[in-house]
C-alpha cells in the first residue's frame, strides 16, 4: 500500500498491486484531520480539492472511498470555530475554496463509496452526499443542520438530498435540522448500507474492489450516465444513455471484455 499526502489534513492511500480483484485500482481518499473531527478548514478544503484534481486525472484509479481517520466522526462540516474569526470579505473570498472541496468529490469521474461512522453532520454529510454509494457503520448519525446556526446547506446539500429521498423529505431534514441515526438513515434511503460498528471502512473497500474489477472504460461512463440523464425526461436521458454507450463501445475494454466472455477468463482491462 502506498501513501501520498495532500497537505497536513488530507491523504491518499492505494491499496494492493492490481492484482485478482481489482483491489490495487482502488483509492482511499482520507479525511485526516482528527484532533478537530475532521472540520472543513481553509487549508482541509484546499488540500481535498487538489486531492480529487489528482484522482480525476489518473487512469488507475477506478473506484475511489472516501474515508476518515477519526474514530468518532467522519467528518463534522465546516470549521466554525475558524469561520467565526472571519470577516465578510473572508468568508466571500473562502467561498470558492470551500465549495472546491466539495464540488472535487461530487465530479470525480470514477465510482465513489464513503465509509461514514460516528457524526456526518453539515459539510460532512454533503461530503458523503457527493459520492454515489454510502456504507454507514450502527454508529453513524447523519443531518444537515446549518438552519440551526443561522446558515443553510452550501456543500450540496440541497440538491442531493432530494435526489436520494425526494424533495418532500429532504425539505423535513433540512427544515428540521435534525440529526438521524444509522438504522433510521438505511431505512429514509439516507444511506445504502449498514455495517456493524467499526466495520464501515472494511465493508466499503470490499464493495470498492468488487467494483474495480469490472471495466474502468464502462464503469466512468455508466457513472456519468446515471449522473447527466438524472431529473431529465425519459427520451432525454436515453439520449445521454446512447452517448456513454457509444464512448465504450469501441473500447478497448469492451474487446477485451467479449473476448475474455468467450475465452471463459477473466479480463484484463487496458482501460482505454
Amino acid at each position: 500500500m502506498s501513501e501520498e499526502r495532500y497537505g497536513e489534513f488530507v491523504l491518499v492511500r492505494r491499496h494492493g498491486d492490481g492484482g485478482a480483484g481489482g483491489v490495487g485500482h482502488v483509492a482511499e481518499l482520507v479525511l485526516d484531520r482528527p484532533g478537530a473531527m475532521n472540520a472543513v478548514s481553509t487549508e482541509m478544503a484546499r488540500s481535498l480539492a487538489a486531492a480529487c484534481a489528482a484522482l480525476a486525472a489518473d487512469r488507475e484509479a477506478r473506484v475511489v472511498v472516501l474515508t476518515s481517520s477519526n474514530e468518532r466522526a467522519f467528518c463534522v462540516g465546516a470549521d466554525l470555530k475558524e469561520r467565526n474569526s472571519f470577516s465578510d470579505a473572508e468568508l466571500v473570498r473562502q467561498r470558492p475554496l470551500a465549495r472546491g472541496a466539495y464540488t472535487g468529490v461530487l465530479e470525480l469521474p470514477m465510482p465513489t463509496v464513503a465509509a461514514v461512522h460516528g457524526f456526518a453532520l453539515g459539510g460532512g454529510f454533503e461530503l458523503a452526499l457527493a459520492c454515489d454509494l454510502i456504507v454507514a457503520d450502527r454508529t453513524a448519525v447523519v443531518g444537515l443542520p446549518e438552519v440551526s446556526v443561522g446558515v443553510m446547506p452550501g456543500g450540496g446539500g440541497t440538491q442531493l438530498l432530494p435526489r436520494r429521498v425526494g424533495a418532500a423529505r429532504a425539505a423535513e431534514l433540512i427544515f428540521s435540522a435534525r440529526r438521524v441515526e444509522a438504522v433510521e438513515a438505511l431505512g429514509l434511503g439516507l444511506v445504502d448500507q449498514l455495517a456493524e460498528a467499526g466495520q464501515d471502512r472494511a465493508e466499503a473497500l470490499a464493495l470498492a474492489a468488487r467494483i474495480a474489477g469490472n471495466s474502468p472504460v464502462g464503469l466512468r461512463a455508466a457513472k456519468r450516465a446515471l449522473r447527466l440523464g438524472h431529473g431529465l425526461d425519459l427520451r432525454a436521458g436515453l439520449e445521454i444513455e446512447d452517448a456513454a454507450w457509444r464512448s465504450v463501445a469501441f473500447s478497448g475494454d469492451r474487446a477485451e471484455g467479449v473476448a475474455a466472455f468467450n475465452e471463459k477468463r477473466k479480463p484484463e482491462w487496458p482501460g482505454e
